[in-house]
């Protein structure tokens, strides 16, 4: 399956890049954990990022960032097969947990919880 990472960045972070960054590196964390399982993890983030530094941004919570960071994850979750939502206060992994269970795709809150492929 194609596993959206959903979780904290900018928030509680009041804008902190080292904060931030520590966010992200939870996100990579849990992705690790879903790829051993046998699935395909991706963050938006590593989508929007690259897309918001070539329009320009210069930081994550910038302008031109929040322009990116949350449509793209919008987009990205109509191409994924579930979602992890890990701990912690976040509206956009919210929104993403949300939009989801629209699509009727599961949403694990570990990667435990997630089945390895049949091989």
């Amino acid at each position: 399956m194609l596993i959206l990472i959903a979780g904290p960045v900018k928030s509680g972070t009041n804008g902190e890049q080292t904060l931030i960054t520590a966010n992200l590196n939870r996100l990579r964390d849990v992705a690790l954990e879903v790829y051993y399982k046998g699935h395909t993890p991706v963050i938006g983030e590593w989508l929007a990022i690259p897309l918001a530094e070539a329009a320009g941004s210069q930081r994550i919570g910038d302008d031109i960032s929040d322009a990116f960071l949350y449509p793209v994850a919008r987009r990205l979750i109509h191409a994924c097969d579930a979602v992890v939502r890990i701990a912690g206060a976040s509206q956009g992994a919210d929104n993403d947990v949300r939009l989801a269970r629209e699509l009727g795709l599961p949403v694990f809150s570990h990667p435990d919880e997630i089945d390895s492929p049949r091989r």
